[in-house]
């Protein structure tokens, strides 16, 4: 069942700024682009860019005064998804280079100040069981609160507030899973089962592959409870939200509107 997107923003500045933006849908393997239409301000430069583990690209806008970006696409979704609860973690030995930075501090994921936590509360369980028991914490700890959180608010933040969006939910299990030693990720993506709609934030887990011997799989996982892997279409990954902003200005901007519909056909 393809997943319809529709996504408008308009924002302004007030000289020639550098713009980089992130939101269009990743052509990967597990998920397919059957089309997709995109319009950026008329009459101004940009370039696409490979985006972080070559998932997605970025766009370099070269903006001046009033702007406004319309995307359309519909995607098939075809990934793999498994008993979260069933799979093992994979010695740290073990780790492919290409996960092991998803071990590491990021600017708001502070793994290390999450240690004691992680282990008092989650140490006697491993690998999925153990990620599925964080997300089911932040679940049932957590108040989804809008406005409760800004951009500068990190996961300990959020962790001692115990509330906030989907961005501080997905810090958080982040940040908890490193605590742990399981590599993860901060995912932006789409979903029809966001409520307001909007962009969405999920973790990402890297766990022992069911199919492959000796293998990883990265495991998409929503402490919001509102995103179906199964329907969830990735636009970026990173360490956390620093790395995939929709709309990073490198100037003064003024953000006028957004509006995001997703939904399945």
């Amino acid at each position: 069942m393809p997943i319809v997107i529709h996504t408008r923003f308009a924002f302004g500045v007030d000289g020639p700024t550098d713009v980089l933006l992130q939101f269009e849908a990743a052509a990967l393997p597990e998920q397919t682009i059957i089309s997709c239409e995109t319009h950026l301000p008329p009459g101004q430069d940009f370039t696409r860019v490979p985006a972080d583990d070559d998932i997605g690209k970025r766009v370099w806008l070269s903006a001046e005064g009033h702007c406004e970006v319309e995307y359309r696409a519909k995607i098939e979704i075809k990934r793999q998804l498994a008993d979260l609860s069933s799979l093992q973690s994979l010695p740290a030995h073990q780790l492919p280079g290409e996960a092991i930075h998803y071990l590491l501090d990021s600017r708001y994921c502070h793994a290390d100040r999450f240690q004691p936590f992680a282990q008092s509360e989650f140490g006697h369980l491993e690998g999925g069981a153990q990620i599925a028991a964080m997300r089911d914490w932040i679940h049932d700890n957590f108040s989804y609160t809008l406005g409760a959180s800004g951009p500068d608010t990190g996961a300990v933040e959020s962790f001692v507030t115990r509330q906030g969006v989907c961005r501080d939910y997905a810090h958080v299990l982040v940040a908890l899973a490193r605590a742990c030693a399981i590599p993860a990720r901060y995912v932006s993506c789409y979903s029809p089962g966001v409520s307001p709609p909007d962009f969405h934030a999920v973790a990402e887990v890297f766990l022992a592959d069911p199919e492959i011997e000796g293998g990883g799989t990265w495991q998409i996982v929503d402490a919001t409870g509102m995103a179906d892997p199964a329907e969830t279409v990735k636009i970026g990954v990173g360490r956390d939200a620093a790395d995939v902003s929709f709309m990073t200005t490198f100037g003064a901007s003024d953000f006028k509107s957004s509006s995001v519909e997703v939904r399945k056909e």
